[in-house]
């Protein structure tokens, strides 16, 4: 993956600079340069989308909104104000917060309709790899003082929005 926490600073610093500059292309209206932002950031932003969801079906949908509105704002990007994964994160979150809002009901189907339901759970390699990364993440949340871990987590693995955050930390929007 593009962005681990265990590369050095200038390997990430590059990493960054390599995806504004892609984002400017973006932005000029290449789309070789969005399928290279795709390539680099789209397992990232999936998950984000899926966390948020819980359905790969609307994670999907909700990645690829994210990226039309790539194409359409990419030159929005100001790397002054926010990293290049940073910004793109947000509007994948944006994104799948949306749809999760533009929610209905949920059909609800008997259970005779279920018939065999093939086991679709994660193979022994991938609980590893995924309970590797989620230690690195809890190690790199433990470093922050409880207020922004809590804050974080409600913000990216609950999907809330900052006015809802606002709300329930009781301060101002912003």
């Amino acid at each position: 993956m593009l962005f681990r926490s265990d590369r050095p600073a200038s390997t990430s610093a590059i990493a960054r600079q390599e995806l504004a500059a892609l984002l400017g292309r973006v932005a000029a209206g290449e789309r070789a340069a969005l399928g290279q932002v795709y390539e680099r950031t789209s397992a990232k932003l999936y998950g984000i989308c899926l966390r948020i969801l819980g359905s790969e079906a609307e994670a999907q949908e909700a990645l690829q909104e994210a990226y039309l509105t790539v194409w359409r704002k990419a030159g929005r990007f100001d790397g002054g104000r926010a990293s290049p994964i940073t910004w793109l994160a947000l509007i994948a979150q944006s994104r799948a917060i949306d749809q999760r809002r533009r929610r209905r009901t949920v059909a609800v189907e008997p259970i005779e309709a279920a018939g065999d339901v093939p086991d679709l759970s994660a193979g022994a390699e991938e609980l590893a790899v995924s309970a590797e990364e989620q230690a690195r993440l809890h190690h790199c949340l433990d470093g922050l003082d409880e207020k922004a871990r809590a804050m974080i987590r409600a913000a990216f693995l609950d999907g809330l929005t900052y006015p809802e955050l606002a709300a329930r930390e009781g301060v101002p929007l912003g």
